[in-house]
């Protein structure tokens, strides 16, 4: 599998970025073998991410990175410099539903996603035997009602013991602390099975059904504090009709909720999405 380096870089627009950016990389010999840019017009930022063939440059990343600093300082970038080599340690956590955590481990060994997943943490035992058949640790934490701060802190230990570098919520059911939103803000990702805004917290599909819409749909977004108002990385949707039942609804939205899932999560781990406020660019 080739190697190589991602640059992914925010900064104020103006004239000659592009430009300095790829003749710093030429400049090293490096080979540039995608590059995407966005001008946001209403912000004035720019967005930016290339992945460069590691070979080509002919140094480490820890040098590249130095030899980068002084023009992400004159155009005063907030950036990063990823190695492929280096693969992203993620985290999943599910409840009872099985279906977005069955799919990410298919994807996973089927190397759909590149990443170590480290664990999967679940506040039930329902799916041990089967994270445990993957080779992968398996953590039960409870979430009583009466002792939510306990059990989170709990969580909290366990990512920071796998050195996790992405949490995932595959319909994890339950609603983690602003403590722990904010310590890993934009680190966290959740799937709601719902088109969002649209029928934000509990029984989306039924709060669907009830209101006769004639398309429903899944969101994959970042976590933050407010509940279900993180910046939004993917959506899609599936038309219904006045002949189906809220069951027909769920039924229907967990196809869509795996997918939606499974992109977010690739491109986020591939440095394919840049967070702008509460919004996202994609460069998918």
């Amino acid at each position: 599998m080739s190697h190589y380096y991602r640059l992914v870089v925010s900064c104020p627009d103006r004239v000659g970025i592009v430009s300095r950016v790829s003749g710093f990389i030429a400049g090293h010999g490096g080979s540039i073998t995608e590059a995407s840019q966005h001008s946001d017009l209403e912000s004035g930022r720019f967005f930016m991410r290339y992945e460069i063939l590691a070979d080509s440059i002919g140094m480490p990343p820890e040098t590249l990175r130095e030899a980068f600093r002084p023009i992400a300082e004159e155009f005063d970038m907030t950036w990063a410099l990823a190695d492929t080599r280096q693969r992203r340690r993620v985290v999943l956590m599910v409840s009872k539903a099985s279906h977005c955590l069955v799919d990410l481990l298919y994807r996973w060994t089927a190397g759909e996603i590149d990443c170590e997943i480290a664990a999967v943490i679940s506040n039930h035992e329902t799916m041990r035997g089967l994270v445990e058949w993957h080779g992968i640790p398996y953590y039960h934490v409870p979430v009583p009602s009466d002792e939510k701060q306990a059990a989170f802190d709990e969580v909290e230990s366990i990512v920071e013991e796998v050195r996790a570098d992405c949490v995932v919520l595959a319909r994890y059911m339950q609603i983690l602390p602003p403590t722990l939103c904010e310590r890993y803000a934009g680190r966290v990702i959740n799937i709601h099975h719902s088109f969002l805004p649209s029928f934000a917290g509990a029984k989306p599909y039924h709060q669907a059904h009830q209101r006769g819409v004639k398309l429903i749909g899944a969101t994959c977004h970042y976590v933050t504090a407010e509940l279900d108002a993180g910046p939004i990385i993917e959506q899609d949707i599936h038309r219904v009709s006045h002949c189906h039942t809220p069951d027909d609804l769920v039924r229907f939205g967990r196809d869509v909720e795996k997918a939606v899932l499974a992109r977010g999560l690739r491109w986020h781990i591939e440095d394919r999405v840049l967070i702008h406020g509460n919004k996202t660019v994609v460069f998918a």
